[in-house]
């Protein structure tokens, strides 16, 4: 399963679980707790400067891909700097690899700071 979220460049992140119907429609509510996996890692889809899913659970060192949907770059940063896509323009995917420590990574889109998600390792 794959999981959506995103604000993000290029880079890999970690994934989370969503529902098949909301994965195949592409659609995941920003407040939903995901943690999906697919056979290369997780996903966070970036859509309408929201990041899907908001919170996202994966394990340590897992590869996240990073979506963007919008009409505007986007980043996936970790606070901690622990994780950053880079810029990931419109209509294009990036992916970062989550921490190999267990905790919890608040991060943001850099460039649009009012977006932003948690990452759970564990």
């Amino acid at each position: 399963m794959l999981g959506l979220a995103g604000c993000s460049s290029s880079g890999s992140s970690g994934g989370g679980s969503t529902s098949a119907g909301a994965v195949a429609s592409g659609v995941a509510s920003s407040t939903d707790t995901v943690a999906a996996s697919s056979p290369t890692g997780t996903q966070i889809v970036i859509s309408d400067f929201t990041f899907a899913p908001s919170a996202l659970t994966v394990s340590p060192g897992q590869t996240v891909t990073v979506v963007n949907h919008d009409s505007s770059t986007h980043t996936v940063t970790a606070g901690d700097k622990s994780f950053d896509t880079g810029d990931i323009a419109p209509g294009k995917s990036g992916s970062f690899t989550a921490p190999t420590k267990p905790g919890s990574y608040p991060y943001i889109c850099t460039i649009h700071q009012f977006m932003h998600g948690t990452l759970t390792v564990r």
